[in-house]
């Protein structure tokens, strides 16, 4: 799953050249020479090298950080390239890992970068963060954001978190020693359907620009030791009005992780945690044959590709055919990206069928990660 990238010297004072690169950082009184090698000797783990991780990457190697770590397991896709600056055309199709590194290694050859090929997962996840000072969240997903959340907790790393979604951004800095975590601001997640991805939703392609700079900033800062982390403090940032505001933030004394009392004290399934009612495509993988397959897409899409074997009812017939579908057997639920599918989840329940599930990322996803053979349109 590792592989390293470029070298870093080994721990001492600054070389000429690394004088001469980082002379606007050693002539801040701030900085100086004490704070550039505090950054040569520190390392981040990146975890998503996408819309927030491509501009923290960037900053983070020109700054001089010494072992940059990366985790990611998605291929660039041309629809990346609006935002995600690591990535170029010609990259469109290679493994984010291999062109990140490479990009990365381009831009600093005296620094380390470590990929991490793989999803972080609760089996991983505190293996990979102790080996780093410090975690940078740019993921896109609530399973991830608390997950990184809680093994910072668990490894007391600090948590650089950033989200984005259409024109609005925050940022904030979580588990520092006395700071609140990502839990006690938001201690459980939202209906999954009320919180439409990216690529749903879209987003303005400087935004996470903005969010994963000042990302970067603030762990230039922690590494440095220089200024006042973000901790205790949410920013909230609107591109439409080009506006920031800043919240303060209190530690959860009952927080269920990081509170007085914690009851979290192990990492666990953040799948199932965040997302009771639904099922991502690599478990689904493993349960095809024992579960019944809904579509409830429009005809012209379910005539381009489909699922064996599924169902096919478009969601504004389900409500006068429900009688289709067994209340006997598991039943998951898809559509291209799986917001209808969710929809449909609801409607279902509320008339009884306690054994449905949404598919998370639709066929989309299912053919991103399973089988790129099936068609989507």
């Amino acid at each position: 799953m590792e592989s390293a990238v470029g070298s870093r010297q080994s721990a001492g004072g600054l070389r000429p050249s690394e004088r001469e690169r980082y002379a606007r950082h050693l002539i801040l009184p701030e900085v100086g020479e004490q704070g550039q090698l505090r950054l040569k000797q520190g390392s981040v783990l990146i975890v998503g090298a996408g819309g927030l991780g491509s501009p923290a990457a960037l900053y983070l190697a020109a700054a001089g950080v010494g072992r940059i770590g990366l985790v990611d397991f998605d291929r660039v896709d041309v629809t990346n390239l609006q935002r995600q600056i690591l990535y170029g055309t010609k990259d469109v199709g290679e493994r984010k890992l291999d062109a990140a590194s490479a990009r990365l290694r381009d831009l600093n050859r005296d620094i380390e970068i470590v990929t991490h090929d793989g999803a972080l997962t609760s089996e991983n996840a505190l293996d990979l963060i102790e080996q780093y000072e410090l975690v940078l969240d740019g993921t896109d997903n609530f399973p991830t954001r608390y997950l990184v959340n809680d093994a910072c907790v668990l490894t007391k790393r600090p948590n650089v978190y950033g989200s984005i979604f259409r024109f609005d951004g925050q940022l904030s800095v979580f588990a520092t020693p006395d700071g609140p975590c990502y839990r006690c601001l938001y201690p459980d997640p939202p209906p999954p359907h009320l919180v439409p991805s990216c690529a749903e939703g879209g987003v303005l392609g400087v935004l996470p620009g903005i969010i994963g700079t000042l990302q970067a900033t603030e762990a230039i800062k922690l590494l440095a030791r220089v200024g006042e982390p973000f901790a205790g403090r949410l920013l909230l940032f609107d591109a439409l009005q080009m506006s920031f505001r800043t919240l303060k933030l209190r530690k959860d004394p009952e927080c269920k992780v990081c509170g007085a009392h914690p009851t979290v004290t192990h990492l666990i399934d953040y799948d199932q945690f965040c997302m009771p009612n639904e099922i991502v495509p690599a478990a689904l993988a493993r349960q095809i044959g024992s579960v019944m397959l809904l579509d409830v897409r429009e005809p012209a899409e379910w005539s381009i590709g489909h699922l064996p074997d599924a169902l096919h009812i478009p969601l504004g017939q389900l409500p006068q055919r429900l009688a289709e579908v067994p209340r006997d057997t598991d039943v998951v639920v898809y559509c291209r990206t799986g917001g209808r599918s969710a929809r449909a989840v609801d409607l279902l329940r509320r008339e009884g069928y306690a054994r449905v599930k949404n598919l998370v990322g639709g066929i989309e996803r299912w053919a991103r990660d399973i089988d790129p053979r099936v068609k989507v349109g």
